[in-house]
């Protein structure tokens, strides 16, 4: 769809999207406080958007970084809130940036005129009637990227619906497919079914496209491995192989016992190599497409890393 078109169609819906924060069911907490009056739920998120960081991110799967880099934006926040997280500094906390609609607009099209090849929103969801105000300036203002949806994959499929004519590429989670999992380490025992509808909504979508080594629309599903959970990756990779096998997979092993992980002994290591050999051995089996992480040592650009700036971008 063009830019232009694109814009349209996002300011048909805004209206409802502000709206929707009198009583917010954004994302499938549900919390249903009023936004507008001051209230705050479970992400915390209030009448601004916040953002930690934005940057041409070289560190996603290579069909989206590309050669110069994914034009990454982190939102501070979520709603989810894993006691794992690698980026709890913003995620787990509303610390960063207070940006408007304009804001957003201005880093997106600075961004592009970086080089990005892409727009990458991060964990965007409790934001989004901001986020996607934002997008229609930039679309307005001259950004022509593909739009990339980085989420936890803790979304409803009414969102879901909002998002698919506008977003190009959904580059989504699935974290758990046992609910005791979602319920221990993330306090979301419903996101196995919750993540299942979103995913199988995300795929009905979108098909994979392609423009040499860079991926221009489609989706990949994105699965973290957990130490002592080799099973629940084994179930997850046979889920998608039914349910999305033409979609792209990231399967990932830069696992580390970040935040509060060291509370839980039994996910308080790396994933060890017979964990790997094995999750490996499974997945050679399916036909899935995507890319694969080796058991490497403590990724660079985790978001423990990352920098809090938005210099020369707003």
């Amino acid at each position: 769809m063009d830019p232009i078109d694109k814009a349209a169609l996002i300011e048909e819906r805004l209206a409802l999207l502000y709206r929707q924060l009198q009583i917010c069911h954004l994302c499938p907490r549900r919390c249903e406080v009023n936004r507008t009056a001051g209230e705050t739920g479970y992400c915390g998120g209030g009448l601004e958007a916040v953002v930690y960081t934005a940057f041409l991110h070289q560190g996603e799967e290579p069909g989206i970084s590309g050669k110069q880099g994914s034009g990454t934006i982190f939102f501070s926040g979520c709603n989810l809130r894993c006691v794992y997280c690698q980026n709890h500094r913003f995620s787990h906390t509303l610390e960063g940036t207070k940006v408007s609609p304009d804001d957003l607009a201005r880093i997106m099209v600075r961004l592009q005129e970086r080089g990005a090849e892409n727009i990458n929103l991060v964990t965007a969801t409790h934001f989004l009637p901001w986020v996607l105000d934002g997008l229609a300036r930039a679309f307005r203002n001259g950004l022509a990227l593909p739009i990339v949806y980085n989420t936890s994959g803790y979304e409803t499929v009414e969102t879901v619906k909002v998002l698919g004519d506008v977003v190009d590429i959904y580059l989504a989670d699935m974290r758990y497919v046992t609910p005791s999992l979602a319920e221990r380490y993330s306090k979301a025992p419903d996101y196995p079914a919750v993540n299942k509808l979103a995913l199988r909504k995300m795929y009905e979508q979108k098909s994979v496209v392609w423009q040499g080594r860079l991926l221009k629309e489609g989706l990949v599903v994105r699965h973290l491995v957990l130490p002592g959970y080799a099973e629940e990756t084994i179930k997850a990779l046979a889920w998608m192989s039914e349910n999305t096998p033409q979609a792209l997979v990231s399967l990932m092993f830069q696992y580390q016992p970040y935040f509060e992980a060291g509370q839980y002994p039994e996910i308080n290591r790396r994933v060890n190599e017979d964990e790997y050999e094995r999750v490996m051995d499974f997945l050679d089996e399916l036909d899935l497409e995507g890319w694969t992480q080796d058991l490497v040592p403590e990724a660079d650009l985790a978001g423990v890393h990352f920098k809090p700036t938005l210099e020369g971008l707003i």
